[in-house]
């Protein structure tokens, strides 16, 4: 790891939190596989859950700090793939942009059971600037237990998810306007409860076309855009494929937004 030579921008630090922020039938699989090295698996069990989302699914974001374009995103649902004999979704987030002389390019991987949604395995590959880190976590949701990298086996909570998964998960809820929904499903147990508070509907119109949207306040237990204090918003579509239109954020020294741009292979 490379400690970071110089303080970053204020641009630069948005992207950065950004970033920090986003049974039944046994499963086929073909020979492929996956870029953790995961069997491909070519079709969903039985018992898999009903979800608004499927494999070829892409959602590609325009990142801006107030009017000024600082980068760009993509949520993808990359595959369906075996992890430790379970069937799993394999959704990818990435973020890349910057400024010159400081650049991000950020890669998320989420694998979580196809049948739960529970969080089975995420990585992050962080590369901001002169700042690099990997860090690889199994999460054992059976034993209740999760592993970082190396280190020893640590507690987590029941039915597990991880920051990508959790985004995912999102999107399967019924979200009913003034309803508060909380979870404490987060793997690292000291984020949580996890709120998503339903505040009203909308419609936006954002690069990729006109949307009526429900708005959601998702707070963490943590810092970042959605910490207990921040002033996060959510717009997601208000029909079956429950995506990601909008999110804006007002943070003391600016405001960070995203747009999506197009979506691809949805429902």
């Amino acid at each position: 790891m490379r400690i970071v030579s110089r303080r970053p921008t204020r641009v630069a630090t948005l992207l950065l939190v950004l970033a920090g922020a986003l049974s039944g039938l046994a499963a086929q699989t073909t020979g492929t596989t996956d870029t953790a090295g995961s069997r491909v698996v070519q079709r969903l069990p039985a018992d898999a859950r009903a979800v608004p989302f499927k494999v070829g699914e892409r959602l590609d974001y325009d990142v801006r700090f107030g009017s000024l374009k600082v980068g760009k995103g993509s949520m993808e649902v990359r595959e369906l793939a075996e992890v430790r004999g379970r069937p799993a979704w394999h959704t990818v987030f990435t973020i890349t942009g910057g400024i010159p002389l400081y650049r991000v390019n950020d890669l998320y991987e989420s694998w979580f059971d196809v049948t739960t949604l529970n969080s089975l395995r995420y990585h992050q590959d962080v590369d901001e600037g002169s700042y690099e880190r990997t860090r690889r976590y199994e999460i054992f949701p059976d034993r209740g237990m999760f592993k970082e990298n190396d280190r020893p086996e640590e507690p987590t909570v029941a039915n597990p998810l991880d920051d990508g998964s959790f985004l995912y998960f999102v999107r399967t809820l019924p979200l009913e306007v003034g309803k508060l929904y909380e979870y404490p499903r987060y793997f690292k147990a000291a984020g949580n409860p996890v709120r998503i508070r339903v505040v009203r509907k909308e419609s936006i119109t954002v690069p990729a076309g006109t949307f009526k949207t429900v708005v959601l306040q998702p707070t963490f237990q943590s810092k970042g855009i959605f910490s207990k204090n921040g002033q996060a918003e959510v717009w997601i579509t208000d029909d079956d494929r429950r995506m990601m239109v909008q999110m804006k954020s007002k943070l003391s020294f600016g405001s960070l937004n995203l747009y999506l741009r197009s979506a691809t292979g949805t429902k």
